[in-house]
């Protein structure tokens, strides 16, 4: 399988810092009413990385796609010139708050996606602090999602289940192979749905219960 040289030459740390310089050179953008939403910082960050990506990656991005639907796999996307398609998905976390669970993908969109070897599903991570209505961000992650630790994600049971960052206050990064990592998810996925349908089971038996009483009534 061919690889990105984006992620496996180690270019991404350096447009991980570009980003991060980009993004802090930015004026004050958020309002005295909009700073204390953390959607409403989320929003902006997206909304001025959709409209700067392609100037800050530099010749990375060849083909470059900002428009997107509320509930698709993609925030921002973009082709490189070896042909490899790159799906981003952005998050932002105020570090200054204690818990953060948010969801990454479906389990069954990226395994449809990654039946091609040349796309790549990515995380844009970005960590900031508020100092009155300034953000500051503190912490830039890029990276595919095969390059985030089973030790730090976990399964969301909505639909076929979501992938989600267990604790957006710890991501483990580790530079391992797609093969490697999905069987890894596989592995989670068989214990994952087992548990489930235990769990369906209790309820089935909770609600023949609830059923029994009401029937009981006159």
């Amino acid at each position: 399988m061919t690889k990105s040289v984006l992620f496996y030459r180690s270019k991404y740390k350096k447009l991980e810092r570009d980003i991060k310089k980009f993004l802090n050179a930015q004026p004050t953008f958020m309002s005295l009413k909009t700073v204390s939403s953390t959607r409403a910082i989320g929003d902006a960050v997206q909304e001025l990385l959709a409209e700067n990506f392609k100037i800050i990656a530099g010749d990375i991005v060849t083909k470059y796609n900002a428009v997107f639907a509320r509930r698709a796999m993609a925030d921002l996307a973009f082709e490189d010139k070896d042909g490899f398609y790159y799906v981003i998905d952005v998050s932002t976390h105020n570090i200054e708050t204690h818990f953060n669970m948010p969801n990454i993908t479906s389990v069954e969109r990226l395994t449809r996606f990654y039946e091609d070897d040349r796309n790549y599903f990515v995380l844009l991570a970005v960590a900031y602090s508020l100092k009155g209505r300034r953000v500051v961000v503190k912490n830039v992650h890029f990276v595919p999602i095969e390059f985030l630790s089973w030790d730090c994600l976990t399964i969301g049971a909505l639909g076929w289940g979501q992938i989600q960052i267990a604790n957006s206050n710890r991501i483990v990064i580790r530079e391992q192979n797609r093969r490697k990592w999905m069987i890894e998810f596989c592995d989670t996925m068989l214990q994952f749905y087992p548990a489930e349908i235990d769990k369906t089971r209790k309820r089935i038996s909770y609600f023949k219960k609830v059923k029994r009483f009401w029937q009981s009534k006159k």
